[in-house]
């Protein structure tokens, strides 16, 4: 069988993007989405993306991560399928699409980018060395110093498979307050098992994160990653978070066919 993919990034965290609105592609085999992920035998990417027709909205967006399984929400992918449906002509500039945790608003600029409204937050669990919240993800951040010689892979993997979280797992976040509403951050991803460039919901989540625990009183936080820069803006509204905007590029890097 012979398909034709799209490779998308943003700030670093790529994707194999699919059109499958013609449900030609094989979602179960997850063999599959791993030989595509593989960065050695495959395309190589964070994850794979299908777009999929969707009866009330623009498009469906169905993720899955790069060991093959079909993961939670992921905002740098979100962003990365607004600017594929705009390749496609499914959307102008603005759109309203579907996906694991519900729905989306997104809008894209003549410069690919894109603001991609994440699911409202309603609750922070703050404790005295980490945080933890659900961005459409389940995200652990703790603040670290010298987050640039950290070993996030050890230090994450630890974290990831601790009976803090069981089975199931977190994606794990290590962070570093540059000023007032600037921070970096390195992020230990599950389901790719490793250190990314960048995570969109961990993004959102670590603004949220300085928010809640009062390092930042502002509500538009701008967040340094391997993979370049984002910007997260919010409403706060008593203890919830609305209006949770994901800012930042999605970039086309190219496409191909590939046969199996």
């Amino acid at each position: 069988m012979k398909i034709t993919f799209y490779k998308y990034q943003g700030t670093g965290n790529d994707f194999i993007m699919i059109d499958n609105r013609l449900q030609i592609f094989p979602k179960k085999n997850t063999k599959l989405i791993e030989k595509l992920c593989d960065r050695r035998f495959g395309i190589g990417a964070d994850g794979l993306i299908l777009l999929e027709n969707d009866d009330l909205t623009d498009f469906r967006m169905v993720y899955y991560n790069s060991d093959g399984r079909e993961g939670s929400m992921c905002g740098n992918g979100g962003r990365c399928i607004v600017a594929f449906a705009k390749k496609l002509e499914l959307i102008n500039s603005s759109t309203t699409f579907i996906a694991t945790d519900g729905l989306h608003k997104a809008s894209i600029d003549e410069n690919d980018i894109v603001s991609l409204q994440m699911i409202d937050v309603h609750e922070v669990n703050i404790h005295s060395d980490y945080v933890f919240l659900n961005t459409g993800s389940p995200h652990h951040i703790e603040m670290v110093d010298k987050l640039k010689e950290y070993d996030v892979f050890l230090n994450g993997s630890r974290i990831r498979y601790s009976d803090l979280y069981g089975m199931v797992g977190s994606n794990i976040n290590f962070v570093e307050q540059i000023s007032s509403n600037h921070f970096a951050l390195r992020t230990y991803e599950r389901g790719v098992e490793d250190e990314t460039f960048s995570c969109g919901t961990g993004a959102t989540a670590v603004a949220i994160a300085m928010n809640a625990t009062g390092k930042t009183l502002d509500n538009t936080i701008n967040l340094d990653v391997k993979g370049g820069n984002l910007k997260v803006t919010f409403e706060k509204t008593d203890n919830s978070y609305k209006n949770v905007n994901l800012i930042g590029s999605a970039t086309f890097v190219f496409e191909g066919e590939i046969e199996w």
